[in-house]
């Protein structure tokens, strides 16, 4: 073997960290044309960006002030006090398309603003380090309140959608972020997230649907958020009276393959983003020794591009989805030079501690 095929050999034996940051940074600077499609959630986008490169150390390569006022351009505004009780969502937007332009008397109407936008705006605030007691957040949960259910959980949008756990979580995750907690009930909230928790002990996106990784996280990262669950809850001598732990555990426990990687479901392939939506719960309960880590670390190197970047599944191209839930896994197995993870709101630690 040459010298060449010597490097390329080794350097799947780890993770590329400087080349994942440079494969952000070219996203940072221009986005590759099949995102096109998914210019509606272009915020989303900016948060895998911004949040990766924090997690790879390298938020250096960002003009912080310029994101900053990007993100902030984003965000709906009530014309008057009073339109806080019109039913419309005064969050943030995903993308410039879909704020409308001013109407024939030249007054700008914001529509559709996106709970999941709200919350990957805040947290771009928070990682670069924005001063969000500064901010009027006061519009945004008061607003926000118009888009919990009588059943406790959330639309995305006041115009309708779904409802499900993932919006119950970005709406605790935005409270959390805002330390502003008028903007749900919690009890509520509580109550639905309670019935989603299946039989076989994982929870579902809706109560009585099929236990799922994403829905499991969602779930556990938002009781956790509304101080309704511990930390490491699986050394405390106490048993919690919300959910089944053992059962959710076992469930859990069931989702790394013989590949090393997590799957989402039984029966599906592993995939690396579960790697954190599964990584992550476990760390908030406290049992992330209970993870082969030598065996996930090698299904995750085995979808890591050679560019930058992460693929769903080995051998395949990266996109930026994946590659940011790699940086996550990565981050909850310790690799060596990331920044420390905070699992329930996808960010840094240190961001989330505003540092």
């Amino acid at each position: 073997m040459n010298s060449t095929e010597e490097e390329e050999c080794c350097g799947l034996e780890m993770m590329q960290k400087d080349v994942h940051a440079t494969f952000l940074e070219l996203m940072y600077y221009l986005l590759p044309s099949p995102y096109e499609t998914q210019e509606i959630n272009h915020l989303t986008l900016a948060y895998f960006v911004i949040s990766g490169l924090d997690i790879l150390n390298s938020l250096h390569s960002v003009a912080k002030d310029a994101v900053v006022s990007w993100v902030l351009s984003f965000q709906a505004h009530p014309g008057a006090k009073a339109d806080l009780n019109d039913g419309q969502f005064y969050g943030f937007h995903g993308s410039k398309t879909s704020q409308f332009p001013p109407d024939k008397n030249g007054v700008l109407i914001h529509n559709n603003s996106h709970l999941a936008s709200t919350y990957c705006g805040i947290a771009i605030l928070k990682i670069v380090g924005y001063e969000l007691s500064n901010h009027d957040s006061e519009t945004i949960v008061s607003s926000m309140r118009n888009l919990q259910q009588p059943d406790g959980s959330f639309i995305p949008i006041h115009t309708g959608g779904e409802t499900d756990l993932r919006f119950v979580y970005c709406a605790a995750a935005v409270c959390f972020m805002l330390n502003n907690w008028s903007g749900m009930d919690k009890e509520k909230a509580k109550d639905y997230i309670l019935r989603c928790q299946s039989y076989d002990g994982g929870f579902g996106l809706v109560p009585g649907a099929e236990s799922h990784g994403g829905a499991t996280y969602c779930a556990i990262a938002s009781l956790r958020l509304m101080g309704l669950i511990e930390d490491n809850i699986l050394s405390s001598s106490a048993s919690s009276s919300l959910i089944d732990v053992p059962l959710l555990l076992d469930w859990i426990l069931q989702r790394q393959g013989t590949d090393g990687g997590f799957q989402g479901r039984p029966n599906k392939s592993s995939d690396t983003c579960y790697a954190f939506w599964i990584g992550a719960v476990l760390r908030i309960l406290g049992g992330s020794n209970f993870v082969d880590h030598k065996a996930l670390r090698g299904f995750l190197l085995s979808c890591q591009y050679k560019y930058g970047g992460f693929s769903k599944f080995p051998g395949e191209y990266p996109d930026l989805y994946h590659s940011f839930y790699g940086f996550t896994a990565f981050s909850l197995l310790e690799e060596s030079g990331l920044k420390s993870l905070c699992s329930q709101l996808g960010i840094t630690e240190n961001a989330a501690m505003g540092l």
